[in-house]
């Protein structure tokens, strides 16, 4: 299975009014019509987790001014995410959740479902040549959380890199 959540809508999809720079937001994926929808709204117009959604995140629209991050490619992310998935460092799995998110996006991983862990919901994910079964315990970061943990990622990566080298 390959879902495509999106980039966030332009206007909310409660009040029709734009999501501009800086705006306080919560998206839902939504099941209609046997397919995953992504509804973005504006947080003093959102009414509440709608029927079917899948799930639900935070996130705020990024100024205009904010610096892309350096890109860094599939592989380099997936075998990263194996190394965590290996050491099996709990303090490590919201990076592993991020990076789930990253390699699902780039269709690198591929969503096979979810299984209930007690009080944990965990995402069962297999890489799209083969690789895993993976198990990523599900955070529900806000994207500001997201944010700052592939900032993390990023200098762990490229750390791991220059002592590579």
């Amino acid at each position: 299975m390959d879902y495509q959540f999106g980039s966030p809508a332009k206007v909310c999809a409660a009040s029709g009014k734009p999501l501009g720079p800086g705006s306080e937001c919560i998206s839902a994926l939504v099941e209609q019509n046997g397919r995953l929808v992504r509804l973005d709204y504006l947080l003093e117009h959102w009414p509440g987790e709608p029927l079917h959604a899948v799930g639900t995140w935070r996130f705020r629209v990024p100024e205009a001014t904010v610096q892309a991050q350096r890109v860094l490619d599939t592989d380099t992310l997936l075998r990263f995410f194996e190394q965590l998935t290996e050491d099996a460092n709990p303090g490590l799995d919201r990076m592993r959740y991020v990076l789930s998110l990253l390699l699902l996006q780039r269709r690198r991983l591929k969503l096979e479902g979810s299984r209930r862990d007690g009080e944990t919901e965990q995402l069962l994910f297999h890489g799209s040549k083969g690789e895993g079964p993976f198990e990523v315990p599900d955070h529900q970061l806000t994207a500001d959380e997201i944010s700052q943990l592939q900032t993390e990622m990023a200098l762990q990566i490229q750390a791991s890199e220059n002592q590579a080298a």
